[in-house]
């Protein structure tokens, strides 16, 4: 009977410590339940600037600055500058200032290309363009004003779709989309065509 009580308490203890062995080397594996419930991601607005101001001057001693009310950095390309409120000066060395204005910009850090938008104003001497797009680059040294393109100086109002200008010479390009189309001159002094 004795051998029969120490088998039992044997088997017993065996059992108690594989039970401890099992628990200690194999721990039990924690459920996870996911919730149905949404995390909302924070909201970044630490890429807003306010009142921007870049200024760059090329090789010739051209200077170009750009302000802006709001500035906004493009996740996707750091280089990119969302614009409002925009107004853009460029000092010439060898010719008059150029002034630009616009409802919204997006202006490239690495080459300082801007594209203007929305109500764009360009004034030079007693020239002023306006229209809806205006792609300006330091590197081409040339802008390109579309869309309800309306040039005006002390004698003429100009209208055409696309004109096209270098910066350093003034070399003008005026240009219809469809070249059955012919830019219209009127003179302020005739009050008529051309």
């Amino acid at each position: 009977m004795k051998k029969k009580i120490f088998k039992f308490f044997f088997i017993i203890a065996l059992l108690i410590i594989i039970a401890q062995v099992i628990f200690y080397f194999f721990p039990k594996k924690e459920v996870i339940k996911k919730s149905d419930d949404k995390i909302e991601s924070p909201s970044y607005s630490s890429n807003i600037i306010k009142d921007v101001k870049y200024t760059s001057i090329d090789s010739k001693g051209n200077k170009y600055t750009i302000t802006a009310l709001t500035g906004e950095i493009d996740y996707s390309d750091p280089s990119t500058i969302f614009l409002t409120k925009v107004k853009a000066l460029i000092e010439l060395t060898n010719s008059n200032n150029i002034q630009i204005v616009s409802d919204y910009g997006k202006y490239n850090t690495n080459n300082f290309d801007t594209i203007f938008s929305k109500n764009v104003i360009v004034n030079y001497l007693d020239n002023k363009i306006t229209g809806e797009y205006l792609d300006f680059s330091i590197g081409r040294g040339n802008m390109i004003i579309s869309k309800n393109v309306i040039y005006t100086n002390l004698d003429n109002i100009l209208k055409a779709d696309i004109i096209d200008i270098n910066i350093e010479t003034k070399d003008t390009k005026i240009s219809m989309y469809d070249k059955k189309n012919k830019v219209n001159i009127k003179s302020k002094k005739y009050n008529g065509n051309n």
